[in-house]
């Protein structure tokens, strides 16, 4: 009887250890898919800017896909952007998100959601994997008669990401590219030359 209360304990005491320590691990934020908006990207506003970096737990390069929506939830462009681990990725809304617009009209308002991938497939193949981490400045009206304007930063939302929204993200990215014939592609700023 002894011993069946001693191996009870000491299996007892194992177990507690055992869910003590996976507790106590930090597993990090597995996040693969974000979203953000943009508004008031109008002539006299300041600019808005997506930022990104590498947390560099991978120890590899790792891609932001971007998708931009206009407030008509159209697909406006579409591209990726590499960052390096530890590395830094600026994009300003103005000039490199949303002014090479496939229809031509630059959104004034409107979505960008992105996906952190591994492989430099782009934004027609994007594989998801965690590691980047972003956040996104906003543009807000003062006051709603008043031409002046306030800038907030955020992180970007954490979202999940289906396989019908993937899907989604792919095929229209990968049409906007057949049809703008280079219209509606992002063009990304090097990490080293970030404003």
């Amino acid at each position: 009887m002894k011993r069946m209360r001693m191996l009870v304990f000491t299996v007892s005491a194992i177990v507690v250890m055992l869910c003590a320590g996976a507790m106590g691990q930090s597993v990090g934020d597995q996040s693969t898919y974000f979203v953000t908006y943009f508004s008031n990207n109008v002539s006299g506003a300041p600019d808005a800017t997506l930022r990104f970096i590498n947390d560099g737990e991978s120890g590899y390069n790792l891609w932001a896909e971007i998708y931009v929506f206009d407030d008509s939830q159209e697909l406006s462009e579409c591209g990726q952007c590499g960052v390096s681990p530890d590395g830094l990725l600026s994009e300003d809304v103005k000039t490199e998100l949303t002014n090479n617009p496939l229809t031509g009209r630059v959104p004034t308002r409107g979505v960008i959601k992105v996906i952190s991938s591994y492989y430099d497939f782009g934004p027609t193949y994007p594989v998801p994997y965690p590691g980047l981490r972003g956040w996104a400045t906003h543009i807000e009206r003062a006051t709603p008669t008043s031409g002046a304007y306030a800038t907030t930063e955020a992180p970007v939302a954490d979202s999940n990401l289906g396989s019908g929204e993937l899907t989604l993200l792919e095929n229209l990215c990968y049409y906007l590219g057949l049809l703008g014939s280079g219209q509606g592609t992002i063009a990304c700023t090097a990490e080293d030359q970030d404003f």
